[in-house]
């Protein structure tokens, strides 16, 4: 299914369109979104002019376009929709979506709930974000961070270690990232790394490889017994939906930095992740500290439902006023079981 692309310098238009989603689920909403459309000032009145912004006009699967001139003439969600139909626009795709940014905006809400709770109670949550190559962890990250106060969080990505590094403790640079009191910090890969893609590209010996299994339950330990919450998330796909997503950054120039000579070999060396992802869950999923499996294959249903699991499993102040519902998906996260064989 065809996806579309929206990129409009002013945020009304997104007000606008979330509106058009409105008209089609419930029917009786236009009134309202005229009352948005005539509270931004520029776009209260039919002949206010369009900014001259260079900006994408709005493709559809079709290849057509709505141009800006044709924006500027639309003034009702109703119209908007009957413009996309004229267009063979895949009104069904443009409400799943929009119906994903809604979603997101209230979950994103309780993000903010939580943070300001974790700030006030002093409290420190660090969440893990593990799985292969192109998996959506960083995509998720900024899910969930979009909206965050920044001075309360960091995000952790560290590079390959320094030969300074090389010499210490595995665990030690990554002991000087750990939340501090009333902060929330997100680790796109972890200490994870010598679990599974350093074994795989013999970035470390067996004898690393061992001592670090030992010690990672006995690490993780520690940090519970002194409070620290600890998430731990493996973010599963199919081979082909990899393949499919290391050809679409190929192509496209904002993405190209993400692909490394790693993710060369990722497809090359499937199987070979796949038993030492197993020999981790294995041995390092524990009652204190468990795994927990996202499939996805869906990047939208594993952003939205992976935020959701973190917002069940903390009791933060005001959860029980979210304007949904905070029970993930059982089809999209699930805690990981020793009888499982194979995830992805």
């Amino acid at each position: 299914m065809a996806v579309f692309f929206l990129l409009i310098a002013d945020r009304a238009w997104v007000v606008f369109l979330k509106d058009c989603f409105t008209v089609i689920m419930r029917g009786n909403a236009t009134i309202r979104a005229r009352r948005q459309l005539r509270a931004v000032p520029h776009l209260a009145e039919a002949p206010a002019p369009v900014p001259e912004v260079q900006t994408a006009p709005l493709a559809t699967p079709a290849g057509a376009l709505l141009t800006k001139e044709e924006l500027a003439d639309i003034h009702a969600p109703k119209a908007m929709l009957e413009a996309l139909r004229t267009r063979q626009f895949d009104v069904r795709r443009f409400k799943q979506v929009l119906s994903y940014e809604a979603e997101l905006e209230k979950l994103q809400i309780e993000l903010v709930k939580l943070q300001r709770w974790a700030q006030e109670k002093r409290r420190r949550i660090a969440i893990l974000f593990e799985g292969r190559d192109a998996a959506g962890k960083g995509g998720t990250i900024r899910r969930f961070i979009e909206h965050l106060n920044p001075r309360a969080m960091r995000i952790v990505a560290l590079p390959k270690p320094t030969e300074e590094e090389t010499g210490q403790w595995y665990f030690q640079r990554y002991m000087k990232q750990l939340p501090n009191k009333g902060e929330i910090v997100f680790f796109d890969r972890s200490w994870y790394n010598r679990a599974v893609v350093e074994p795989v590209n013999g970035f470390c010996t067996k004898e690393q490889y061992e001592r670090f299994m030992r010690q990672v339950p006995e690490f993780e330990h520690m940090l519970y017994e002194d409070g620290i919450t600890l998430i731990k998330f493996w973010f599963s796909i199919s081979k082909q939906e990899q393949l499919k997503r290391f050809r679409s950054r190929g192509k496209n120039p904002l993405k190209q930095w993400k692909l490394s000579p790693i993710d060369a070999k990722a497809q090359e060396l499937w199987d070979n992740y796949t038993k030492y992802k197993e020999l981790m869950f294995s041995r390092t999923h524990t009652t204190f500290s468990p795994w927990i499996i996202v499939r996805a294959n869906n990047k939208m249903k594993a952003r939205l439902e992976s935020i959701r699991y973190v917002l069940s499993n903390i009791d933060y102040e005001g959860k029980t006023e979210a304007a949904l519902s905070l029970h993930p998906d059982p089809n999209i996260v699930t805690r990981f079981h020793r009888s499982v064989i194979e995830l992805d």
